[in-house]
């Protein structure tokens, strides 16, 4: 196939050298993004989870009273031990120590615990939301995808998001009540002490900055780099059979390593970045201890402050000192996450399918009548895959389109059963434009039996009735009677219990397609699309095929498209399509009178040359 000629369903994408290469379009972007934009996006995001919010905020300012009043009962007790009080009164402060410790150490639990449950929840949210997002995507959102990239947002990016909430949340809430609450301890305790204790607040933000520019830069390639991994590892596996038919299993392995390797070196990075941090922090801590060390002694020599204020302070200290560790820890969570958040909102902003037109009516009984006038089209606005191309299709009448490979066939059905929408011209179905009806109800109408046949995962049973849910065991039966399949279903061990996959080996390739078939007779559209349906099966699977495809077109609107003409003699209407245009049309008698290009094709795959 062409490029040009689109499938009417997106496919797993095999590249060439290396296979991957092809660029998802989500990835390698020049532009930087907008950090406020994703930031403010994030916040809405966690605006769902306001009552897990309150609770958390209200356990991290019980826990951060706890951790406050531990240092300020430390130096009572020094103090304490220095005026040599009563033994009541010691007791009283260590049982106040062990009431404290044990407030900080509930709180501590119940925040995990809560955040847990709120993590998850949004986790939830943004998978069903990205999920239900892409339902709404036009098809040519898919044309130039990678499954596995997108698989990797939905997983991987969703995980990291809820790291926000999990931990970085809690973080940065603690941070923020410590350190409001250190320096007003601090402040009351000794303002000329709490100078010598925030003189490395300014070092701290400097090298924060210095690292932090980094650290987002290489989490944005880490995120990157595993969605092209994932799309490898999903594209390899599902082409096994075909990289194994060619002997291509060392070209996969060098093309799977190199993305690895890339990979590997920018998490490296990002761990590297990341991991200055807390070193340094420690340093400028073990400073800031210094300094307060040094004045505090200087200052209780003068007989201006007592030793357990000192002693307080050193603990202050240290609790001012580790929020800030906590902070460019998390900063570096939010880097990652950051990355995240920007990958699953790029998804979330492609526009979904234009809505349904004002006045748009629900089809309801189509007769089948379709007319395509003066249809122009092209996946890309300078490359035209159709030019002028009309037809009529009468109801219940077979219009059969045949030409060679890439000349715009299933360009049409896709127009025809509005996957794209026509650049000139116009399409309608009983005299009114495509564009007249809802998206919904139309595309109900139409049943689509495709060359490579798609079963869920599932029983055979649930496959066939995909398009119709709530179809009974008979009406399953029957269909699958009407196609001929039901003989060999009911040769399974489970029947029509039996569990397929995607790529379940259980049944033939002809098998497969007879389940296909009975999904669209079960479903009973009114407009059929059969493209390549019988090619890839043996002669007297074809024939099997062909007299259920017989049975489901009779009475129906049926557009087949055809590479063997001996299939489609039958058609009422066969055109010819080269180039996107079309070359001749009218019914095999008189397409063969003609003596034209059908003729040609005709004559060279009867007499053995298949084109």
């Amino acid at each position: 196939m062409k490029q040009d000629d689109k499938p009417l369903m997106p496919a797993p994408m095999m590249h060439g050298r290396g296979f991957g290469r092809a660029a998802s379009r989500f990835t390698n972007k020049e532009k930087p993004k907008n950090l406020k934009k994703t930031v403010t996006r994030l916040l809405k995001l966690l605006k769902g989870q306001r009552a897990a919010l309150v609770v958390i905020f209200l356990l991290v300012c019980a826990g951060s009273v706890s951790a406050l009043a531990s240092p300020y009962l430390i130096g009572r007790v020094v103090d304490g031990y220095a005026l040599s009080p009563g033994a009541r009164a010691m007791s009283r402060l260590f049982i106040s120590l062990i009431i404290v410790y044990a407030v900080g150490a509930a709180a501590q639990f119940l925040q995990n615990w809560v955040a847990a449950g709120a993590s998850q929840r949004l986790v939830m949210y943004i998978r069903k939301s990205m999920f239900g997002h892409l339902q709404t995507l036009p098809i040519k959102f898919f044309d130039g995808f990678q499954h596995g990239e997108l698989m990797s947002r939905l997983s991987n990016d969703t995980d990291n998001i809820a790291g926000i909430l999990g931990t970085a949340l809690i973080s940065l809430t603690s941070i923020a009540v410590v350190l409001a609450g250190v320096l007003g301890m601090m402040l009351w305790l000794s303002p000329v002490m709490t100078f010598f204790s925030l003189v490395s607040i300014p070092l701290f933000f400097i090298v924060n900055k210095i690292i932090a520019k980094q650290t987002r830069k290489y989490f944005k390639a880490q995120q990157a780099g595993l969605g092209r991994l994932n799309a490898q590892i999903e594209e390899y596996i599902s082409g096994m059979s075909v990289v194994k038919a060619y002997g291509c299993e060392n070209r996969v392995v060098a093309d799977f390593a190199e993305t690895n390797e890339s990979l590997c070196g920018a998490s490296t990075q990002a761990q590297i970045w990341s991991g200055f941090i807390m070193p340094i922090m420690n340093v400028i801590n073990n400073l800031s201890l210094a300094v307060v060390a040094l004045a505090g002694g200087y200052f209780a020599i003068k007989g201006q402050i007592s030793i357990g204020t000192i002693a307080a302070f050193i603990a202050y200290s240290r609790q001012f000192g580790r929020p800030l560790n906590e902070l460019a820890s998390t900063y570096n969570q939010f880097q990652s996450a950051l990355a995240s958040a920007e990958r699953v909102f790029d998804m979330l902003g492609e526009q979904p399918e234009t809505p349904d037109a004002p006045g748009a009516v629900i089809l309801t009984s189509p007769l089948g009548h379709i007319e395509l006038n003066d249809v122009a089209f092209g996946y890309k606005e300078d490359r035209p895959v159709l030019e002028n191309v009309s037809l009529e299709a009468k109801p219940g009448s077979t219009v059969a389109l045949v030409g060679p490979t890439g000349a715009g066939k299933t360009t049409i059905v896709n127009l025809i059963a509005r996957f794209y929408d026509p650049s000139a011209g116009v399409i309608t179905l009983d005299g009114k434009p495509l564009d007249g009806y809802t998206r919904d109800s139309l595309r109900r109408a139409f049943g689509v039996v495709l060359q490579d046949t798609y079963l869920f995962t599932g029983t055979i049973a649930e496959n066939i009735r995909y398009g119709r849910e709530n179809a009974s065991e008979r009406e399953v039966a029957e269909a699958a009677k009407v196609v001929g399949a039901h003989h060999f279903i009911q040769q399974l061990p489970d029947g029509y219990n039996t569990v397929l996959t995607e790529n379940s080996q259980t049944l033939s390739q002809g098998q497969r397609q007879l389940l296909a078939i009975a999904r669209c007779v079960l479903a009973n559209p009114s407009i059929l699309i059969l493209d390549e349906a019988t090619s890839s099966v043996d002669t007297r699977t074809e024939i099997k095929i062909q007299e259920a495809m017989a049975g489901l077109m009779e009475g129906r609107t049926s557009f087949v498209i055809a590479h063997r003409l001996r299939t489609v003699a039958g058609a009422d209407q066969i055109l010819v399509i080269d180039g996107g245009r079309v070359l001749e049309q009218g019914s095999h008698e008189s397409l063969m009178a003609k003596r034209g290009y059908y003729h040609k094709m005709y004559t060279m795959q009867t007499e053995g040359i298949i084109i």
